[in-house]
């Protein structure tokens, strides 16, 4: 049953993430383990039922919601898998429901604290310097951290950055000044930390690309250190790049491309709209908002 799994893996490998594949594997391991549990060692009895005993039972012990969502979605691309390898005449997951999703938005920095958190001068090394330039890169393109761990000095030009997204969606990411500033900054010191061989642009303390868990605890350490009273990962300075573009611009679709959706509905779910900014904009645009006075005698 593992064999099947790995022959599954290798075929995803070339177009998904190692963090897609990792998760993914967790998620098959877990399947064929329960299986086996229940003396079944053949792909071939995989049906509906089994299905969702399985999701069930991940259900019963505390697994969250999100992670269910997800462990369905593996389940479901290994079963077509199975299907093209005529294992299966059919995909048994697509007969059930994912799971409901509760949406959980992570509340922005206030902007003024941000600002301040962003200014506040750091000690001129080299782990410093390179410190600045990615929280300037993080809030002024709004980047997910697959994507600023990804770039390498190519991607970057004199006023934007090119980023590939989720799905291997490239898109151009316009640079603010202060990003600039401190991106200059960097290239200045970067020879003393990198490799002479390494594209990466931003790399640790062993002169090679830094890994994702590495600019989590940067940015958990530079919060507490620059006096944060928030918890600060990089998704949260994502959202606080879309809400504080969103109430400024009032521009949605705008938004929508920056931050690379490709549905309006994903950016709507994760952008904090600000009541009273809805009601202005409705006040100022709608042709029946505002009362308008009669004259006459009634």
């Amino acid at each position: 049953m593992h064999a099947a799994i790995d022959d599954f893996l290798r075929g995803l490998a070339g177009h998904a993430s190692p963090a897609t594949l990792d998760a993914y594997r967790r998620d098959l391991a877990a399947l064929a383990h329960f299986l086996e549990a229940h003396d079944i060692d053949d792909w071939s009895t995989l049906d509906v039922a089994l299905v969702r005993r399985f999701l069930g039972a991940e259900r019963t012990r505390g697994l969250a919601p999100r992670s269910l969502a997800r462990r369905r979605a593996a389940l479901s691309r290994f079963a077509d898998h199975l299907v093209r390898s005529g294992v299966l005449a059919h995909n048994p997951v697509a007969l059930t429901q994912t799971p409901r999703q509760p949406r959980h938005l992570p509340r922005p920095v206030d902007v003024d604290q941000l600002s301040r958190f962003l200014d506040t001068p750091h000690d001129d090394t080299p782990l410093g310097v390179r410190d600045q330039a990615m929280l300037e890169l993080f809030y002024s393109c709004g980047l997910r951290l697959a994507e600023l761990t990804a770039l390498d000095i190519t991607d970057l030009e004199a006023r934007r950055v090119r980023v590939v997204g989720k799905g291997s969606k490239p898109r151009q990411m316009p640079l603010g000044g202060r990003a600039q500033v401190a991106l200059a900054a960097w290239f200045k010191v970067r020879g003393q930390l990198a490799d002479a061989e390494e594209r990466a642009l931003f790399v640790g303390q062993r002169g090679v690309r830094l890994g994702h868990r590495a600019v989590q605890k940067r940015l958990v350490h530079l919060a507490r250190e620059r006096g944060l009273p928030e918890h600060l990962h990089p998704h949260r300075l994502r959202h606080s790049f879309a809400s504080h573009l969103l109430e400024s611009s009032q521009d949605l679709r705008a938004v929508q491309e920056l931050l690379g959706h490709a549905n309006l509905s994903t950016t709507q779910v994760y952008t904090r709209l600000d009541w009273q900014h809805l009601a202005d904009a409705y006040d100022q645009a709608h042709p029946r908002a505002r009362r308008h006075e009669t004259s006459g005698d009634g």
